[in-house]
C-alpha cells in the first residue's frame, strides 16, 4: 500500500523561511532510515504559495486561475512524503519518529491519507480498461525516469 504524508505550511514556510542546517540535518536521517528500511517512494519540500498558483473548475465558466500567495494557512501543504507500506499503522509507527517535535518550532500536525491503488477502480472499471491505461502510462513514466536518468 502507498501512503502520502502532508506536512502544513507555517508562517516561516510561506514566507520562504529556509530550515536551519541542524532541523535540516535531522530531517535528512531520518529520510535515510525511510529509505534504508525500503519504505520512502518519495519527498519533497514546497515551496511557498507565492510561487504557486490555483485553478479553479466549473461547469459554467472556463478554468479560473489565481496566483498565490494564500492566505489560508491551515490548509496549505509544505512538503510531502510518498511510503510504501504494509499498512497504515506502519506509517504511523515511522511518522512518530520525525523529528518534528525538535524542529518547526517542536508543532506541528501532519497527515497520513492513503493512495488509491489500480485495483481499487476494478468495481466501476468492470473491463478493465481504464486500469490497462493507467498501467499503460505508468510504463511511460518509468521508460521516461529511466531515459532521464542516462
Amino acid at each position: 500500500m502507498r501512503f502520502i504524508v502532508l506536512v502544513p505550511a507555517s508562517q516561516d514556510s510561506e514566507a520562504g523561511v529556509l530550515p536551519d542546517l541542524e532541523g535540516l540535518t535531522k530531517m535528512g536521517k531520518f529520510n535515510e532510515e525511510l529509505v534504508k528500511a525500503g519504505i520512502m517512494l518519495a519527498g519533497d519540500g514546497l515551496q511557498p504559495t507565492s510561487k504557486g498558483a490555483r485553478i479553479t473548475y466549473s461547469k459554467a465558466e472556463k478554468p479560473r486561475v489565481v496566483d498565490g500567495p494564500f492566505t489560508e494557512s491551515k490548509e496549505l501543504v509544505a512538503g510531502y512524503w510518498i511510503l510504501q507500506a504494509k499498512s497504515k499503522d506502519e506509517v504511523i509507527e515511522w511518522m512518530k519518529r520525525a523529528p518534528f517535535g525538535e524542529i518547526h518550532g517542536g508543532a506541528t500536525t501532519i497527515e497520513i491519507r492513503q493512495i488509491f491503488e489500480a485495483a481499487d477502480f476494478a468495481p466501476v472499471d468492470t473491463d478493465g480498461s481504464a486500469r490497462a491505461r493507467n498501467a499503460d502510462l505508468q510504463r511511460q513514466i518509468d521508460s521516461q525516469k529511466a531515459s532521464a536518468k542516462s
